[in-house]
């Protein structure tokens, strides 16, 4: 384990801007945070955790320890004819799980597949596509402590969860290091193909016997064709929320724009597309100077190279500016600012 010191953080936040961490240590796995809790830096500064970098911006640098969790590791817990219970370090990159589970006959994930970022913060962002919640499959949730390093299990009632959301990003924030999720996956074949994009896509051939592997293959396709490669332009997927709104705001805006579509969350509340919001402010394909709306996707903000955190931010704060005079809503940003 070592700690540097003034790194670049640069390749380890997939906007690829500038910024550097006073201190920076990778863990590896648990001794690795047994032996960094003793140290001065972490007693004494400030800590942030990162994971795969892809849900974060960095505004300014970062004035404390930056601990990148690289714990890794794949362990089958237990196993039975319809299902199958894995558990998953938290740095474990999240597509190459997905991968892993369907090469293995584990069908659950699939509509998540080739969104960025670790295993970690699969259940504190409460990732989402495609229909499928991760908090749908999770059974645990496990992790450490930061200031007396207790160690934890939470069940998934404990976690929480709520769209885009959990117990790790409000009481739990910067409180703690998730060390592994656990997940309940089952051994069944079960397709769940009924988000419209998924429909549109399979649609062409109705006599086709759908499979999950097929599921992973069309979200992959689908996904590449609407967001940059993050190698090429720097982003962080989608930048905001999907709203929801009550059922007579969703009718008041269907009134003067009827191509909205709405996804009913209960009988009172309707969650819409933030891109759709974003688009009909004129704001897709965008460009202002080394920043932009990307032309496929408006919930995708892109650095063009060059661009800083700041320039990031304020484009995010434009959008959500414009949104809220046109609709009287208010985005949300997925991402997580520093």
């Amino acid at each position: 384990m070592i700690i540097q010191k003034d790194a670049s953080l640069k390749e380890l936040n997939t906007f690829h801007v500038e910024a550097a961490a006073k201190y920076f240590c990778e863990v590896r796995n648990i001794n690795d945070l047994e032996l960094l809790r003793t140290t001065d830096q972490f007693i004494n500064e400030q800590k942030l955790i990162l994971g795969g970098g892809s849900n974060i911006l960095f505004v300014n640098d970062f004035d404390g320890i930056v601990l990148k969790n690289d714990i890794g590791g794949i362990e089958i817990i237990s196993e039975s004819v319809d299902d199958v219970i894995i558990e998953v370090g938290a740095g474990y990159d999240w597509d190459k799980l997905v991968e892993y589970t369907i090469n293995s006959g584990y069908y659950g994930l699939e509509n998540l597949s080739l969104i960025p970022g670790t295993v970690g913060a699969s259940p504190i962002q409460n990732i989402g596509a495609y229909g499928v919640e991760v908090k749908d499959v999770i059974k645990l949730v496990n992790f450490v402590n930061i200031d007396n390093y207790e160690h934890f299990t939470f069940s998934n009632s404990e976690c929480r969860f709520d769209y885009r959301n959990s117990i790790f990003k409000n009481e739990l924030k910067d409180k703690v290091i998730i060390t592994s999720v656990t997940f309940s996956l089952s051994k069944i074949e079960k397709i769940n193909s009924e988000y419209v994009t998924l429909q549109n896509y399979f649609a062409e051939d109705e006599s086709i016997n759908i499979t999950p592997s097929m599921v992973r293959d069309a979200v992959i396709e689908i996904r590449r064709s609407k967001l940059p490669d993050q190698q090429e332009l720097g982003n962080a997927g989608s930048f905001f929320k999907n709203p929801i709104i009550s059922n007579s705001e969703y009718e008041k805006i269907k009134s003067k724009f009827p191509d909205l579509n709405g996804y009913n969350v209960n009988d009172e509340s309707i969650k819409i597309p933030a891109g759709w919001l974003i688009e009909k402010c004129g704001l897709k394909g965008k460009r202002f100077g080394n920043v932009g709306i990307y032309e496929k996707q408006a919930l995708v903000i892109v650095n063009y190279g060059g661009a800083t955190g700041s320039e990031i931010f304020d484009l995010s704060e434009k959008i959500i500016s414009e949104v809220n005079d046109k609709f009287n809503i208010e985005l949300m940003r997925e991402v997580n600012i520093f």
